[in-house]
This record gives structure tokens, sequence and C-alpha cells, in this order.
């Protein structure tokens, strides 16, 4: 473990690959299962299912900066569990926030 100790290799930090994982596997599956088609949306382009992932990605992560450098990332509430307290930041709604963003991608784009 020693030659990865240079990430933070939290809890969250596995939950977010662990699911970006997930997402590639879905794709992948979907590819195969149902092939895709190219569709023209709102940009004028076509695109696939794999393109508006990868639209979406991008999105969330420009979401999640400008979320942190013009809001920050304070607690909105404290959750009392066991012992010790949990933290709720205020880039949950950050995530909620590009979540609706992908879903708007995936219909329109």
């Amino acid at each position: 473990m020693e030659n990865i100790a240079w990430m933070a290799w939290t809890l969250p930090t596995a939950i977010f690959f662990a699911l970006l994982a997930m997402t590639l596997g879905t794709m992948t599956w979907l590819a195969v299962a149902y092939p895709e088609a190219e569709r023209i949306g709102i940009l004028r382009i076509p695109t696939t299912r794999g393109d508006r992932l990868f639209v979406s990605l991008i999105t969330a992560a420009i979401i999640h900066l400008l979320w942190i450098g013009f809001i920050g990332t304070d607690a909105l509430t404290t959750l009392p569990v066991g012992e010790e307290a949990i933290e709720i930041s205020s880039l949950w709604l950050a995530t909620l926030i590009s979540f609706g963003t992908g879903a708007a991608i995936f219909r329109t784009v």
C-alpha cells in the first residue's frame, strides 16, 4: 500500500471509483446488448450514449469545481452517528445538480 500512499484513499474516493467502474461496465453491457444508434439532439451533431456520458462527466466535474470555487465545501448539517458525528458537505447539492444535468444531457443532446 505504500506505493499508493500519496493519494487520499478515503471511503468517498473508493465509492467514486467503484461507481465510475460500474458505470463503464454498464455502458459496455448496453453497447453489446443494445447496439448504439447515433442521434442528433440540441447540439446538432450526431452523438452516441458514450458521447453523452463523456459530456455529462465533464459537466459534472465543471459543476463541482465551480461549486468549490464559489460556494465552498462547508458542512450543511452534522449527523450524530455513534460516538462520532458525520458532516454532510454542501458538495452533495452540487452532486444532485450534476445528476439532474446528466439526465438532461442524456435526454436532449
